[in-house]
C-alpha cells in the first residue's frame, strides 16, 4: 500500500507541474502576441532568395527555347 501511495502521489505531482507548465507557456504567449515585434514581416533567408533566383532562371532559359523555335 505505500508503494501505491508514493506513486500517485508522485502522478499528482506530475500532473500538478505540467499545469503550471502549460500556465506559464499561456501567459508568456499573451504577453507576446502584444508586442509589436510580431507584427513586423520576415525577411527570406539568403537560401530562400538563392533558390527564388535559380527558380527564375530556369523559367526564363524554358522561355527563351519555347519562344526562339517559334519563328
Amino acid at each position: 500500500m505505500l508503494k501505491t501511495g508514493k506513486k500517485v502521489a508522485a502522478a499528482l505531482a506530475a500532473v500538478q507541474l505540467y499545469l503550471q507548465q502549460e500556465q506559464e507557456a499561456a501567459s508568456f504567449c499573451e504577453v507576446d502576441t502584444v508586442s509589436p515585434v510580431r507584427n513586423l514581416p520576415i525577411e527570406p533567408g539568403q537560401w530562400a532568395q538563392s533558390g527564388r533566383v535559380e527558380m527564375m532562371g530556369g523559367r526564363r532559359l524554358v522561355q527563351l527555347r519555347a519562344f526562339s523555335n517559334a519563328r
